[in-house]
């Protein structure tokens, strides 16, 4: 768990039971009506698909994809002084380096826009739970309604692309079983659009084919004959107080939806068993690898939007507190072949142009500072002092919101693009081109085919795409 409240007047108990009340407020809801208007016009879509690939935990940027001066490890060296734990390589752009250990990634910048300027705002403090919801929905915790996750947006917005796969799938990340479950629970859901748009949800990628087959010592017929009795219950609804009818036909539709699908030849999409042994293993067996495998097969076989996640455990992946250089390099090989090889079997499929890539992660890290210079922000890093005793105080460890990287493929993007960039010596806040979370949604919707501008009367007020429909695409970035 974070050590400190979410924000400096709020503990983290009475967030979480605003986040009930807005929770219970929306399944109350009727989901709402879309608000219809001349002035909202749907841009042409430039993607048909998004895949998110979600580094949580917070990456750092001069670790990653935003080089700078390179301080090799010296015991009793100034802490000051250490701007990137990793040197600079040559990418086959010219112009754009990224850190050692991303080889593979380097032999794709030819396809990729890199946005070095990204900001996020302190939000009271600079907590994972705070960003990682700002994020995922463009909207900062707690909301009265429950707002929905971006690809609950898509599926409710766009629909399916294929009426027997889900819309939104979320591969990767355990939703239960250490900390902050509740916090993640609360914004990967459909929100107030209802269950059908909530994601359907594969914590283990090379169990995933288990999720579309009836439990393990159940015949089809006794499943069916459960499900049956669910839906009887459910058409019944004697507890009205608790889901709304809205929700209950909501509900209806997913059962319906699965049914389908566990009846089609889609399915097999699911098992990546069936990949050749030559794509297996050019994926890894890590999770994360073997979930932008199944990310692939999933968009082949015509889901909307996926989010395949590092998964945010508190103080563990890109939660670097300490030991971060060690720990971001075997991220490093966690996550650079797989990302390769997965945009380069999109390109080779002829879906890259069609399906948006986006590599992100809720905030970047700085050694010295809190968020950026001047935020009264708790400090997050649990090694202390201004030199370097001893390996694990090696590597950026506290959170930092002034400038973080994000990475995107194909989908109507420009390739081999450089596009912001952040100071050379801290504090590294973005110099150039911010691009702020509204403004970097209103461009994924955009690429999608859907206005920034786009809302739901929600509780008789609108609600929007992006707060208060203020995002605004940034057109450098398309081709």
């Amino acid at each position: 768990m974070n050590p400190l409240p979410l924000d400096s007047t709020q503990p983290r108990r009475d967030f979480l039971k605003k986040l009930a009340a807005a929770t219970t407020a929306a399944m109350m809801s009727r989901g709402g009506q879309l608000i219809a208007s001349d002035a909202v016009i749907q841009p042409k879509a430039t993607a048909d698909a998004v895949i998110i690939l979600w580094m949580a935990g917070g990456m750092a940027a001069p670790e990653t994809f935003d080089p700078k001066r390179y301080q090799p490890y010296e015991k009793g060296a100034p802490m000051a002084n250490v701007l990137s734990t990793f040197p600079a390589i040559d990418t086959n752009v010219d112009g754009i380096k990224i850190c050692q250990g991303l080889e593979h990634l380097a032999q794709v910048m030819d396809r990729a826009t890199l946005i070095r300027s990204c900001v996020q705002p302190d939000l009271g403090s600079i907590l994972h739970s705070r960003h990682q919801y700002h994020w995922h929905t463009g909207y900062v915790p707690p909301q009265t309604v429950a707002a929905p996750h971006l690809g609950a947006w898509m599926a409710k917005v766009l629909g399916p692309r294929n009426p027997v796969m889900p819309a939104f799938i979320n591969i990767g990340q355990h939703l239960e079983g250490h900390g902050e479950s509740e916090e993640l629970k609360a914004f990967t859901t459909g929100g107030f659009f209802g269950s059908e748009f909530g994601p359907m949800n594969l914590p283990v990628p090379d169990e995933a084919a288990q999720s579309v087959r009836p439990p393990k010592g159940m015949d089809a017929g006794r499943f069916e004959n459960r499900s049956a009795l669910f839906r009887k219950l459910l058409d019944q609804n004697p507890q009205r107080d608790i889901i709304s009818d809205f929700q209950r036909e909501s509900m209806l539709r997913s059962l319906e939806n699965a049914h389908r699908l566990l009846s089609s030849k889609e399915r097999a999409a699911f098992d990546i068993s069936l990949e050749p042994k030559e794509s297996q293993e050019a994926y890894g067996s890590g999770r994360f690898g073997q979930g932008c495998l199944l990310a692939r097969r999933l968009v082949e076989n015509g889901a909307r939007f996926v989010e395949v996640t590092t998964e945010y455990i508190p103080f563990v992946h890109w939660d670097t507190h300490s030991d971060g250089h060690a720990t971001v390099e075997r991220l490093h090989q966690e996550i650079d072949r797989p990302i390769a090889r997965l945009i380069r079997d999109l390109e080779s499929r002829g879906l890259l142009d069609r399906t948006l890539v986006v590599v992100a992660s809720e905030f970047s890290r700085d050694a010295m500072i809190e968020g950026v210079p001047n935020s009264t922000a708790g400090d997050q890093a649990t090694v202390k002092g201004d030199t370097l005793e001893s390996p694990q105080h090696y590597g950026l460890h506290r959170h930092f919101t002034g400038g973080t990287n994000v990475l995107m493929f194909g989908g109507g993007m420009k390739r081999g693009h450089l596009y912001g960039a952040t100071a050379e010596e801290r504090p590294l806040v973005a110099i150039k081109d911010p691009v702020s979370i509204p403004d970097l949604h209103a461009t994924i919707f955009t690429a999608m085919g859907i206005s920034p501008k786009t809302a739901f009367d929600i509780e008789g007020r609108p609600f929007y795409a992006t707060i208060d429909g203020t995002g605004r695409a940034v057109r450098d970035l398309f081709a």
